[in-house]
């Protein structure tokens, strides 16, 4: 759902280096799945995804998937959608009206499971997208059980925030936790998912989280489950990874401050942001270390459905700094994500509402290519690994404030986030036995331009 959490850059930057350790900061107790560690996670926009917009048109696209390098499909929700209120031709994804069915828009169950397993022959995992904050208007339970639902003031059904086409569950009421759970078994029962992405996490209770993870472990081993959150809290004992918004909307300063952030909203307005340079990466990265649980992990990305369709695309929010920052996506700790039509450089907002044209999956190799080179590198580097696998950052001291270098064991990323060509000489750069992942270069050049980006690796 829409991005709730561009504050929380602020509230994290309030942090001081003598601040007591938060209650958070000791081992989380989720056990990640071993294949989570260096993986790729690719959100599947299916209703956009092909001409068709269906499960079986997308099941043709899982060997390019698994080419380029991806591990885990996450699938928007593939529930059908509610039709009292509605919203444009086909409805939000978001507005389920049952959880225990496939959206007929884009087939069967079986078509479903025919997805799962061919994914899971080709050794990648699935996860579904899950509504548990509201359902739709039109949901069963609102008729059945109508005292699931949170009440306002006058005592109606209400959905959070603008969301009209949605009505609010109230999670004080344990028999519609259970039922809730109940639901998200029947997928990993009847369907063999591997897992979880859930939709505003962070307004649902933590003690239904905690409640609801050992649940699920009990239903089925190794599962990986997805917080749309930025809260220390849910990745104690419920969640593996949340998302990393803090990380997104710095990349969006930083771009601001290059003059690269020309995204302008319905009245033409493009956002005013404080300034931020290369160097706050490190700090925010150092922040979230301390705070949130040990061994729990962040997802990075430069785009995703929110994003791309109610905050622009990566190109009008990161410019020509946007391949720098999907390059720390990779290199800095956590998971990195890769959206619909990512992968070959699509540059426009998809429709929300309604069936949009699909993206020419042959239009952009060279863009193809450079993410199926990173996500070589992430499998192939341990250093890449999540969670306390991997190695930590080593920040080197560079010749300008818009570079940012680091190392993480033997692997040295280098980029230029400014709005000019910027020495990067001075430094003490170790590159004997390296060479850069793209260009196979075996030294450090004198200057970057702007946007520019190096990733060497000692083999």
């Amino acid at each position: 759902m829409k991005n709730l959490f561009i504050g929380l850059l602020a509230a994290l930057g309030c942090l001081t280096a003598g601040a007591q350790t938060p209650a958070t900061h000791v081992p989380t107790t989720v056990n990640h799945p071993d294949w989570s560690r260096q993986a790729v996670i690719y959100e599947v926009n299916l209703r956009q995804y092909t001409p068709e917009g269906t499960l079986k048109a997308f099941a043709s696209h899982l060997p390019r998937l698994r080419d380029l390098g991806v591990d885990i499909l996450w699938m928007m929700p593939i529930h059908p959608i509610s039709e009292d209120g509605r919203k444009g031709e086909l409805g939000s994804y978001y507005a389920v009206k049952d959880y225990k069915a496939v959206n007929p828009e884009f087939g069967t169950m079986d078509d479903f499971r025919d997805v799962v397993k061919a994914a899971h022959d080709l050794g990648m995992k699935v996860i579904i997208d899950w509504v548990p904050n509201h359902s739709g208007r039109d949901n069963a339970w609102v008729k059945e059980h109508p005292d699931w639902y949170a009440r306002d003031d006058r005592g109606e059904m209400f959905g959070p925030f603008d969301w009209t086409d949605v009505y609010k569950f109230d999670y004080n009421n344990p028999e519609m936790r259970a039922a809730m759970t109940d639901a998200m078994a029947y997928w990993l029962r009847e369907a063999d998912i591997d897992g979880f992405r859930c939709d505003v996490a962070g307004q649902v209770p933590v003690s239904f989280w905690d409640e609801n993870r050992k649940a699920l472990d009990g239903v089925k081993s190794g599962i990986f489950m997805l917080a749309e959150a930025t809260e220390p809290e849910l990745m104690l004992h419920a969640f593996d990874m949340d998302y990393n918004w803090p990380m997104k909307d710095l990349f969006s300063r930083i771009a601001s401050a290059a003059g690269q952030y020309t995204f302008a909203d319905a009245q033409g307005n493009v956002r005013k942001f404080d300034p931020a340079t290369a160097a706050d990466i490190v700090k925010l990265q150092a922040e979230q270390t301390a705070t949130y649980p040990i061994d729990s992990y962040m997802m990075n990305m430069i785009t995703n459905h929110d994003l791309n369709s109610w905050e622009g695309t990566e190109f009008e929010r990161l410019g020509n700094l946007q391949r720098a920052f999907a390059v720390l996506t990779y290199t800095l700790p956590g998971m990195p994500l890769i959206y619909t039509g990512q992968e070959v450089g699509l540059d426009r907002a998809f429709e929300f509402f309604k069936k949009d044209t699909a993206p020419d999956w042959q239009a952009n190799a060279e863009t193809a290519d450079f993410y199926r080179t990173l996500n070589t590198l992430k499998h192939s580097r341990k250093e890449l690994a999540a969670g306390t696998h991997g190695a930590p950052i080593e920040p080197v001291a560079t010749a300008s404030d818009d570079v940012l270098a680091f190392r993480r064991g033997d692997v040295l990323t280098i980029v230029n986030l400014g709005a000019e060509e910027a020495p990067v000489t001075g430094a003490p750069y170790d590159t004997e036995g390296a060479r850069d992942i793209f260009t196979g270069a075996t030294a450090v050049p004198a200057t970057l331009p702007a946007g520019g980006y190096m990733v060497f690796v000692k083999e």
